[in-house]
């Protein structure tokens, strides 16, 4: 390929019309862009003047991924520009319609590598080929079985790998260069998709057991040895297989799972916000979590590890849990119980009435929870009888209807308030604006992994950090945790996204700083400078 074209149509590389006159005789661009020389500032607003015309989420998102394929540093320029805006298009909640969309509308693989189960053999080549002789440090892999709220979406899911290193790197700065996304295709139950002849994942029913496991450590296997110094974020992984892997390679290698993890590292972050501002302490609440998938009983093990940090007994902690699923209050004696939500069953014996426990409103009456957290993809799941009689118990209820996308959620923040007169501390999955309410300004923080884990993963790349432990997490979520005015009137329980690249440069510190404190880190540097030598910052 003649060198003009290799380098317009290399992102990395890639100025487009920022390129000096200089810079194009030596390159061997003469005449093969317009004359005028842009500044890259010029050339963003030039692309947000295009962003503005455009209405639809979904072309939004398209217009901006032209420019991520053509020119990483000029998207990464206007996405810092305009983040709050931003956020909601190039990741969720617009990234849904794109995933259920995306063979439909694929143009271009966007750097990821596409592992299939029916080619193990080909995997090392996959990732060495993908990845270019670049210096891989980060990789988001997902297998699509369980993305977002929408389930099952096959190869379609590698759209979700790709929106969350965009976080990681608007947020904590990690080279775009550095970072792969990774598909490992199974096959999909998503009848949808076997039936549509667009589709470009594997045309076969989800392979489980043996033959998966062996496609996984086969990926890992090949991944530690092409770049010894990656971390691997696994995403929306289904129920028993994120669990499994995340148990397999927590304490052997560097890596960490956003769904397990980071959601409840945001949540216990989100709560102890929600308490600063109530004045209240951890372990007077009683905690309901409604949805016990991976997200649910993460959340639930992180805020169980903070009651032992603050002191109780592993049988008083457990006590303070209740964990609602499609059966309603999971018992001793459910079946089909991953080992994951055994650790919270109640017994029957406790309840006089445990037969009639079967679905959310009879629970809330029978626990009286203080901490409602919602991850069951139920919309309006939390119903007005339900939130009021909650409230009646406590006086700052806390309320975290967090399945997304937008369709999904449990309850809408402004029910929220009005069912409770004001006093419900929220924290929703997607982005609300401030609501007006009895003349008061109420913040909702968003309860977005967005906001920990690209701070989480920078800060363990920073200082060589040998595993992602759950002091790291704990400590990250405390970091977030202190950053907002309780004393606020209508303050969040949460940080705003407007200030998501400055929390994230706390959370990579706290988490450089624990894996140092712990012995677990290999560097020379102090923690500020270590995060400061990972952060990339998008100029010409």
């Amino acid at each position: 390929m003649p060198q003009a074209a290799t380098i317009l149509n290399n992102p990395y590389l890639n100025k487009g019309t920022g390129f000096t006159y200089e810079e194009r005789k030596e390159l061997g661009l003469v005449g093969a862009l317009p004359p005028r020389v842009q500044t890259l500032a010029e050339q963003a607003e030039q692309a947000y003047q295009q962003f503005q015309r455009i209405e639809d989420g979904l072309d939004q998102r398209l217009f901006l991924m032209k420019i991520f394929d053509t020119n990483r540093t000029l998207f990464y320029y206007l996405f810092g520009q305009h983040i709050v805006e931003f956020m909601p298009i190039v990741y969720d909640p617009v990234i849904a319609e794109s995933i259920e969309q995306y063979s439909e509308i694929y143009t271009r693989p966007q750097d990821a590598a596409f592992i299939s189960i029916d080619r193990m053999d080909e995997i090392e080549d996959t990732l060495r080929n993908a990845a270019s002789g670049r210096d891989i440090r980060l990789i988001v892999v997902t297998d699509g079985e369980g993305i977002l709220g929408i389930g099952d979406w096959g190869v379609n899911g590698v759209d979700i790998s790709v929106g969350k290193l965009m976080v990681y790197t608007a947020a904590a700065g990690i080279d775009p260069a550095q970072v792969l996304a990774v598909s490992l295709d199974a096959g999909t139950n998503n009848e949808q998709l076997l039936a549509d002849p667009l589709y470009l994942g594997n045309r076969h029913e989800r392979v489980y057991g043996d033959r998966y496991y062996e496609m996984v450590d086969k990926f890992v296997a090949a991944a530690e040895k092409l770049f010894p110094q990656v971390l691997l974020h696994f995403e929306d992984f289904g129920r028993a297989n994120a669990s499994n892997i995340l148990n397999k390679y927590q304490d052997k290698i560097l890596t960490f799972n956003d769904d397990i993890q980071g959601t409840g590292i945001i949540c216990l972050a989100g709560v102890l916000g929600a308490l600063n501002i109530s004045k209240q302490k951890i372990t007077d609440q009683t905690f309901l979590t409604f949805g016990a998938g991976n997200a649910g009983v993460g959340i639930a093990k992180m805020m169980y590890d903070e009651l032992l940090r603050e002191g109780l007994t592993p049988e008083e902690a457990k006590q303070h849990f209740y964990l609602v699923d499609k059966q309603g209050l999971l018992f001793e004696d459910t079946p089909d119980l991953t080992p994951e939500q055994k650790q919270f069953l109640r017994k029957r014996s406790e309840f006089a009435n445990a037969d009639e426990l079967t679905n959310l409103e009879a629970v809330v009456k029978a626990v009286h929870p203080t901490v409602m957290i919602g991850t069951s993809k139920q919309p309006g799941a939390f119903t007005e009888v339900i939130v009021k009689e909650m409230a009646a118990h406590t006086e700052r209820p806390i309320i975290f209807p967090i399945s997304n996308p937008t369709k999904l959620a449990e309850a809408k923040a402004a029910d929220l308030l009005k069912w409770t007169d004001g006093k419900a501390l929220i924290g929703t999955g997607i982005p609300v604006a401030p609501i007006e309410y009895k003349g008061v300004t109420y913040e909702i923080g968003q309860a977005n992994n967005a906001l920990v884990y690209p701070g989480v993963g920078v800060g363990a790349l920073a200082v060589n950090a040998k595993v992602i432990n759950e002091k790291m997490l704990a400590q990250a979520a405390h970091a977030l945790g202190g950053i907002v005015d309780p004393d606020q009137p209508g303050a969040a329980v949460l940080p705003p996204v407007e200030r998501l690249t400055e929390f994230s440069t706390t959370v990579a510190e706290t988490v450089a700083q624990s894996a140092i404190d712990q012995g677990l880190a290999q560097t020379d540097l102090t923690v500020h400078d270590a995060v400061q030598a990972m952060k990339w910052e998008p100029k010409y």
